[in-house]
Formats: C-alpha cells, structure tokens, sequence
C-alpha cells in the first residue's frame, strides 16, 4: 500500500521487531539502501514508542547515491506520519560527501549513522555486531554490486548471533546468497 507499509511490514516485521530490541541496553540495525531515510524513520518512531529506558538504537546505513534535503523533504511529504521525526531529521540531513556521518538523537537513544560509499568498501570499514539488517537495495539485475556473495559474507561477518536480515527482493540470487 506504500512506502510506510513496507517499511514496517517487510523490514521491522520481518526482523521481528520491536520484540527483539525489549529488554536490551542496545540494539544495533545495519542497513543497505539509506534512500529517502523511510526505513529509518519507521524505525526511529517505533523505536521511541517501545523501547526501554535509557536504551540505544544504533542504525548504520550504506548508501552510494545519496539524495539532497530538497529531495528527501519531497518524498517525506507523503507520510504524514512521519513528520516531526521527518522535519528532525531533514534539519540535520547528512551532506553529499563520501564517508560516515553521525547525528545523534539523545532524547530518543537514537545514533544514525549514514555512510556515503560502496556497500563493499562502507562495510569492509565496518566493525562490530549487528542484531538486523535491512537490505533494501535495489533487484541484483539493476544493482549486482549490492548482493554479491563477498558483501553477503561480510554481512554475516558483522552480524551477531541470532541476527535477522530482512529484504523485499525475492529474488533466487538473493534468497541462496543469504542463506549461504
């Protein structure tokens, strides 16, 4: 039915979330695809709704071919849902320029970072453990880059035990590629 529905259908329902973020200090989300920012903003708002006291989201998002605020604000009009996140957000929206950028929410426990660059190269730079992954890059015929079987291993490599990864592609590719 629309971007939103997507977001909390197939992205924090298919990593069964918010139950697995209750009960936990921190919780961390990679992410491939930042685009317009919907999935971190679907994220952020159950995030605040649900979360315990004191705890920390962690949202790091790859994305190769960042949009302007300008743009972003155009896309974020349709969610009317969204706004006060949306209108936070945009007033700190990450600059075009390759690398990592973090804007930190205190009063939500919300650290979003956005990394300018290759999915590849933004996640051999990586470190940590990641609970879930969203994976909304685009079908392997337009973006083969984004699922090939090295950037799936290393997703494996940074995730931690249990970790969920979520995707809308159903793609054969892609369904062998993640459960190698």
């Amino acid at each position: 039915a629309g971007g939103l529905d997507e977001t909390l259908t197939v992205f924090l329902g298919g990593c069964r979330l918010p139950e697995r973020w209750r009960g936990r200090t921190r919780f961390a989300i990679g992410e491939l695809g930042f685009g317009t920012g919907l999935n971190a903003l679907a994220t952020w708002e159950m995030w605040r709704r649900t979360r315990d006291h004191g705890a920390v989201l962690h949202y790091v998002s790859v994305e190769g071919f960042p949009l302007t605020r300008d743009e972003a604000a155009r896309a974020h009009q349709a969610f009317p849902e969204v706004a006060e996140l949306s209108a936070r957000l945009l007033a700190r929206w990450p600059v075009r320029a390759r690398g990592a950028q973090r804007l930190w929410f205190q009063e939500d426990g919300f650290a979003l970072t956005v990394i300018h660059d290759e999915a590849e190269a933004a996640l051999a730079g990586l470190s940590g453990a990641f609970d879930a992954w969203f994976l909304d890059g685009f079908a392997p015929a337009r973006n083969e880059g984004m699922w090939s079987a090295p950037l799936l291993q290393r997703l494996a490599a940074l995730s931690a035990e249990g970790a969920r990864a979520a995707t809308y592609s159903v793609a054969g590719a892609v369904r062998r590629g993640l459960g190698d």
